[in-house]
């Protein structure tokens, strides 16, 4: 059974940082493009960043330069490193397994707040 538990979120100023982390249980983390989705209230899902099998790197324009995705095979775990938080990233951030494939799953979401 899919798991994924995010932690790391909370409230920081802005230009400050945060690294979220992702805990996955099952056997198929090492194999599968993860990533991370943010939400924020009243707006539409987003696309943070992915990170796939051979270590390919997507990030959306907003986020590059800034944030940095990357994962840990052995201890089944997604982070996302973000700096230079700014007030409008206040979001949920999810973690996804096998973003836009077959078994696509998602976490519960891990609040981020940035004050300004």
């Amino acid at each position: 059974q899919v798991q994924l538990v995010e932690s790391g979120g909370g409230l920081v100023q802005a230009g400050e940082s945060l690294r979220l982390s992702c805990a996955a249980s099952g056997s198929t983390f090492s194999i599968t493009t993860m990533g991370w989705y943010r939400q924020a209230p009243g707006k539409q899902r987003e696309l943070v960043a992915t990170i796939t099998i051979g270590g390919t790197l997507s990030y959306a324009d907003s986020v590059s330069g800034r944030f940095t995705i990357s994962r840990d095979n052995v201890k089944n775990t997604l982070y996302l490193q973000m700096n230079s938080l700014r007030p409008e990233e206040t979001a949920v951030y999810y973690c996804v397994k096998s973003i836009g494939l077959p078994g696509e799953f998602w976490g519960q979401g891990t609040q981020v707040t940035v004050s300004s």
